[in-house]
């Protein structure tokens, strides 16, 4: 059996089902990401999951241990919300520490472990500071750490870096990731971050509309998109109807195809091409933007509109609205999707 297994999980809040006979199963140590827009469910499931928001029916089991009936205390599941929730009138390591005193641990051991987290978080320094004394990304590192402290079975993360700046965000994101592998802790973790969830997941459970339409390794959910709502979310994927489909690319198909924006290239002077790649098309480019290392452009190759991603490797590829280009579309990476 799988570390953690949930059946037929279904959540209602009067008349609105917010989600309904959810099946996962979850190996020990591995990081997964809840991954889906607003309202679909995610945070929910995840409160679901701590006993917080209690099921409509199904069963949880953690470790071969029926969990469903239990409470919070008794479920030992560490939890970190987005908003902190830390006590203001406690420093970093009491408010650390308080999970602890109500376990009744003995002062010595309390002292032991909280010193450790600290240091694990590297908060080591600002131990009697109180949270309006700390930035933000200090913040959120005192509420891992009070999650961390207790040694929870599981660590449920809910959107947790979405309040930080950019490059706060992304130091702490791979600080989570660090502290996870060597604890082999199992996480999961909401976000509706696509970047985010590429980067730190195991796997992803993409969700809409209270459901799991897709779980998989990033890597299986970035290039083989079950549905069109999976290549819609993910990747900036184009999606051309079958009609569209036969004259660009010269494929019979009864369904949309999704193909990558870098999946489609321009067509170079004197460079050689494989079978591969399809005869070029004309497009006109409408506008662009600079993404840094990529330029995104939206072009329109016979009234179907297009985002092509290119490397910005000089300013020499920059081109102006209204430049004609030749494109060319790597057939393997174009495939069907069902509604």
């Amino acid at each position: 059996m799988s570390y953690v297994t949930a059946k037929n999980l279904t959540k209602r809040f009067g008349d609105n089902t917010v989600f309904e006979n959810v099946d996962f199963t979850i190996e020990k140590g591995e990081f997964i990401t809840l991954l889906g827009p607003s309202g679909c469910g995610k945070s929910t499931l995840l409160r679901s999951l701590t006993g917080l928001d209690p099921l409509n029916g199904g069963e949880i089991w953690v470790n071969g241990e029926n969990i469903t009936q239990q409470t919070p205390q008794q479920r030992g599941i560490g939890m970190v919300f987005q908003s902190y929730a830390l006590f203001p009138n406690m420093t970093v390591e009491e408010n650390i520490a308080f999970g602890l005193k109500m376990k009744k641990m003995a002062a010595s051991d309390i002292q032991r472990e909280v010193a450790k987290v600290i240091a694990l978080v590297e908060l080591g320094g600002r131990e009697k500071r109180y949270p309006h004394q700390l930035s933000g990304g200090q913040r959120q590192r005192v509420a891992l750490a009070r999650a961390l402290v207790v040694k929870p079975r599981i660590l449920l993360l809910d959107e947790p870096l979405s309040a930080l700046d950019a490059k706060i965000r992304k130091h702490l994101r791979q600080q989570i990731r660090d502290i996870q592998k060597e604890m082999d802790l199992t996480t999961i973790f909401v976000t509706h971050d696509q970047e985010e969830a590429m980067i730190m997941s195991d796997r992803i459970f993409l969700m809409d509309k209270g459901k799991i339409v897709q779980a998989g390794s990033p890597e299986e959910i970035y290039t083989q998109p079950a549905n069109e709502f999976v290549a819609g979310f993910m990747g900036h994927y184009n999606l051309v109807n079958a009609d569209k489909a036969k004259q660009l690319f010269d494929i019979e198909t009864n369904w949309k195809v999704a193909i990558r924006p870098e999946s489609i290239y321009v067509k170079e002077a004197g460079r050689q091409y494989g079978s591969h790649i399809s005869a070029p098309q004309t497009g006109t480019i409408k506008n662009h933007q600079l993404l840094g290392n990529v330029i995104r452009y939206q072009v329109d190759v016979n009234n179907c509109e297009l985002t092509v991603d290119l490397l910005n490797r000089s300013s020499e590829r920059l081109l102006a609205a209204g430049s004609q280009l030749e494109l060319l579309f790597n057939l393997n990476e174009i495939q069907p999707v069902s509604a």
